[in-house]
């Protein structure tokens, strides 16, 4: 079952002074602070609920998310997860063209960093679908990072970037777009943490998976 915790939309009527009401539901919050997410969204009747799992059939606000494919004690079966073929479609391919990138690259590391959630932030305040830290959509020239299109060139941009500086290495470039390229060359290959290398082993497993799904694609249209 999800944990929940629902406080008042508005607050008029309430008896608690504002600050303690605060302090309420921020520690009511933290509760799920363990939880790999957390979701907040306002029911029909105006109250504001927080969930570890994504409502159904209504929007939601993503508070907290993890690096999809960074958890070493993750239970997803990588070679069978369900593959995202469809989505960003087109920003996909101005970004690979313009950056000379393998799509199915593209569409592993979105699925990696944010499994194809737009409105994904992290504990660390990345955002959107290839998880744009703020000082590096500034660079990029990135306003909204939340914007699915600029986010795609500009995480793409960045990723060609790092394979450019690595020598085409994605394995080297996948560790660098996780760990930063300094802890990549601080340890002369992938560093020694135990999310990066999960994240570069899944983001190779996608890749693959991708990779094969565009190949069936493509003689299944001849």
């Amino acid at each position: 079952m999800p944990v929940l915790f629902f406080c008042p939309h508005h607050t008029t009527g309430w008896r608690f002074g504002t600050g303690l009401l605060l302090l309420l539901q921020s520690a009511a919050y933290c509760q799920l602070a363990t939880a790999a997410n957390v979701y907040q969204y306002t029911q029909k009747n105006g109250v504001v609920a927080f969930s570890d799992r994504a409502p159904m059939h209504q929007p939601y606000k993503l508070l907290k998310f993890d690096c999809y494919a960074c958890r070493p004690d993750s239970n997803l079966d990588w070679q069978k997860t369900r593959l995202f073929t469809d989505q960003f479609n087109d920003s996909i391919k101005i970004a690979a063209s313009t950056h000379q990138l393998d799509p199915a690259l593209i569409r592993a590391v979105i699925h990696a960093e944010s499994g194809f959630q737009p409105r994904a932030v992290s504990r660390q305040g990345a955002r959107g679908l290839m998880q744009l830290m703020p000082a590096t959509a500034r660079e990029l020239g990135v306003k909204n990072s939340f914007d699915s299109h600029s986010n795609i060139l500009a995480g793409s941009a960045y990723l060609a970037k790092l394979l450019q500086n690595f020598n085409g290495d994605i394995r080297l470039a996948s560790a660098a777009y996780n760990a930063g390229p300094s802890a990549v060359a601080k340890y002369d290959g992938i560093p020694p943490y135990a999310e990066t290398r999960a994240y570069v082993k899944r983001v190779e497993i996608l890749l693959k998976r991708y990779q094969q799904q565009a190949s069936r694609t493509l003689a299944q249209t001849g």
